[in-house]
């Protein structure tokens, strides 16, 4: 196991951000209520958005309608709650890109572990992406950095250095690709999420918490307002 910097943007967030992200999610849980399915004007750049482990589409249900009313025809992933790495999980996501996006590029916006994997569909399949968000994702430095993987491995099966697919997660996508990260994250470090200047070609601080990216309605201007302009 590698030796954590001493510079804490490299380290686990805090015990005390930690126990904030619980109280940002359970009080927004009715945001997650509400029909599933594509949303926004159907002539919009088209956009899906990856939820985070242990989330599903209902999770991000909120932000997708924020983003399907900034202008965009919005869908979720549509593979249910996110459990982990599969050895199938790209070519599934791929498949969903093909179906929604009838082979024309879709933008990707991944929260946490749904921006790992936005990345990694990206570098193989560039020509159904049109650009990757990654919103606290960990896809930088050490896969130890956060307050997850622990209960990941127990979850995935699999430790989470040793995903059972191919991931080259510091590579850069051949996509534009902007990295949105929070120092109020209490699960993942925020060097992780935002990576090194190589590694994207835009990093943005929110001032939101991990959960916060995904069910919190007063990050959801921040978001579009980073997307649209990027």
């Amino acid at each position: 196991m590698a030796t954590l910097p001493l510079d804490p943007d490299h380290r686990a967030p805090p015990l005390r951000l930690l126990l904030r992200e619980g109280l940002a999610i359970a009080a927004r849980l009715w945001r997650a209520v509400g029909p599933l399915g594509e949303r926004g004007p159907t002539d919009g750049p088209r956009l899906m958005v990856l939820p985070g482990f242990l989330a599903n589409d209902h999770t991000t249900l909120g932000l997708q309608r924020a983003l399907a009313g900034a202008g965009y025809r919005v869908t979720g992933w549509g593979l249910g709650m996110n459990r982990g790495a599969t050895a199938d999980m790209l070519d599934r996501i791929v498949a969903r890109l093909e179906a929604f996006g009838g082979g024309a590029p879709v933008v990707l916006v991944g929260w946490s572990l749904g921006g790992v994997f936005a990345r990694e569909v990206a570098k193989l399949r560039p020509d159904l992406v049109a650009k990757v968000v990654t919103m606290g994702s960990p896809f930088s430095g050490d896969p130890r950095a956060n307050n997850a993987w622990r209960i990941y491995e127990r979850v995935a099966g699999h430790p989470v250095d040793h995903p059972p697919l191919a991931v080259t997660l510091g590579d850069k996508p051949p996509v534009p690709t902007l990295a949105l990260w929070s120092r109020m994250d209490g699960v993942v470090a925020p060097a992780c999420a935002r990576g090194t200047a190589e590694e994207s070609d835009r990093q943005v601080e929110l001032s939101c918490s991990h959960m916060g990216f995904g069910v919190s309605a007063r990050a959801y201007p921040a978001i579009v307002a980073a997307l649209r302009s990027f």
